[in-house]
């Protein structure tokens, strides 16, 4: 869902280890306005998505390592006097050897570089070495990107069971940023969309698995507020048979 969020911004977003979304978007700066209002608009949108507040810098795996230890800024400074202060852990390619590592003596990642790369590649990999230089800079920055769907159809778990169906705008409203950022990434507008709900496991066995509603629209939209404030009316008039744990839009 983050990733397709992502795309309304640069069709050049990537899924790194499963826990991160990585962004390109210096050629989509001017396009937004520029890079402070582009970096205000990602952070506030971020955290109506549940995310955490993002990172920049000029390679993607550095912005990644500065996400880890809860630095934002690796842009002000040149990118080694960034990184090297950085732990170990902050490079998933590093931290696979962090045990030997520390025992060479290693606590950051300036103490790596500093070792012999010959010894290094020997001991470590050839990888290991590519992720240092792929976060510095002195190697390619190459990801696979995710291709933007055809159909949108994202599915969100609630951190704690829902009992009034008004309670479920704040988990569809996420939903509802994700479809208009798909909606912006193929510069288009929606007249209807769905809302499904799933019981909770422990529901009684009589009242089925969960429900829907759809929503529709005089005219295509992609406005988040106006989308918003249609669900809420529907939803003030939905009443749940038993407690929701998931939610579905398409």
């Amino acid at each position: 869902g983050a990733a397709i969020w992502a795309l309304q911004f640069s069709p050049k977003v990537a899924i790194v280890e499963a826990s991160a979304v990585l962004v390109e978007l210096e050629a989509s700066e001017r396009l937004f306005g520029g890079r402070r209002r582009l970096v205000q608009r990602i952070r506030k949108e971020a955290l109506d998505l549940g995310l955490s507040a993002p990172a920049w810098a000029p390679t993607s795996l550095a912005a990644l390592a500065l996400a880890r230890v809860g630095q934002r800024d690796g842009v002000s400074k040149a990118l080694e006097q960034v990184l090297d202060p950085l732990p170990l852990t902050t490079i998933s390619g590093v931290a696979a050897h962090h045990a030997m590592l520390s025992r060479l003596g290693c606590r950051t990642l300036r103490d790596v570089r500093a070792l012999p790369r010959a010894g290094v590649a020997r001991r470590f990999g050839a990888s290991t070495l590519g992720t240092i230089d792929q976060a510095y800079a002195l190697g390619p920055d190459e990801h696979p990107w995710v291709a933007l769907s055809e159909k949108f159809e994202v599915r969100l778990e609630l951190m704690s069971r829902v009992d009034h169906a008004p309670a479920m705008l704040f988990g569809a409203r996420r939903l509802l940023l994700q479809l208009c950022a798909w909606l912006s990434a193929r510069r288009s507008g929606v007249t209807a969309f769905t809302l499904k709900w799933c019981h909770d496991i422990m529901r009684s066995r009589d009242v089925g698995d969960g429900g829907s509603l759809t929503v529709r629209t005089a005219e295509a939209t992609r406005n988040l507020e106006h989308l918003s404030r249609l669900l809420a009316e529907h939803l003030e008039r939905v009443k749940l048979a038993a407690p929701v744990g998931d939610l579905e839009m398409l």
